[in-house]
């Protein structure tokens, strides 16, 4: 053999011992990760603790990461928390008298078909025609959850939370008049109360806004009514035009000053008084 295929054969040998030997140690490599793999999996499956401890590093750094990206708090369960709900899932005369409202009063539908839905199943409990219901909210607040009157009457319907305290108590305290529902839950009942005491709607109304003992509750009642009538022909599939009103968070009724004079023939100034002894 000459000393040129002495190297090409010396070469050839090299090579050849270079890729077995890269192969080997791949090989075995790769069963080092593969048997780590699985003692891991042995162990997160032996001990849940671990696998949910991993869980939820892994989870935090991925928000982290997400949170950096975006420049914003991540709560993939806040759309729990909204009160609302698909307008055309409630039943069509409820749908129609959530869709009205929702232009008239400039709401989105999508809050207001639960307060129309929850309007109707405590109404039939409480023996309260819904639409009625529904018009002391649009009269008291325009469905501002988050009204409140000059002399504290707040939320949806309006009520005296200060007087009305032990109502809250059921729904976790007083700051459950903020609540859309709890509200509405609780405006109820002091409705049922107030009507109760007076023997009538219309009386009931008067003992609401605090006007019983006076000779006049500047029009509240006669709105109310008015509204509750819009509304059943609504729910009974009429086409009613309406104005909407001013964007304003207190019904005309509520936003008297609260130092104004007690012989004045406004409602909302004695409202206090009046409900405490409900």
């Amino acid at each position: 053999m000459t000393a040129s295929g002495k190297i090409v054969s010396g070469v050839r040998t090299f090579a050849a011992d270079v890729t077995e030997g890269f192969l080997e140690i791949t090989h075995n490599s790769f069963a080092l990760i593969g048997l780590a793999v699985a003692f891991i999996i042995i162990a997160l499956t032996a001990r849940p603790d671990l696998r949910q401890a991993g869980e939820e590093r892994l989870m935090g750094w991925l928000q982290a990461r997400q949170v950096e990206m975006l420049g914003m708090p991540i709560e993939p369960e806040a759309s729990e928390r909204a009160t609302a709900a698909n307008p055309k899932d409630l039943p069509k005369e409820q749908a129609a008298v959530a869709f009205w409202l929702s232009k008239k009063y400039r709401v989105a539908p999508e809050p207001l078909s639960v307060l129309v839905a929850e309007a109707y199943e405590i109404g039939t409990r409480a023996k309260i025609d819904p639409t009625l219901i529904l018009a002391i909210m649009a009269i008291e607040s325009s469905f501002n959850p988050f009204a409140e009157s000059a002399v504290g009457a707040q939320g949806l319907m309006q009520v005296m939370t200060r007087v009305h305290t032990d109502k809250y108590q059921s729904f976790g305290g007083h700051f459950a008049a903020f609540d859309p529902v709890s509200n509405l839950r609780v405006g109820v009942k002091v409705l049922q109360e107030c009507i109760a005491r007076a023997g009538s709607v219309e009386g009931g109304l008067r003992y609401y806004v605090g006007a019983a003992n006076m000779p006049d509750d500047g029009g509240y009642a006669a709105k109310v009514m008015a509204e509750h009538f819009r509304l059943r022909q609504v729910a009974n599939g009429r086409a009613i035009p309406f104005t909407p009103p001013s964007l304003s968070t207190q019904a005309p009724a509520q936003s008297i000053p609260a130092a104004a004079p007690p012989a004045a023939p406004r409602a909302t100034a004695d409202k206090v008084a009046l409900l405490s002894g409900l």
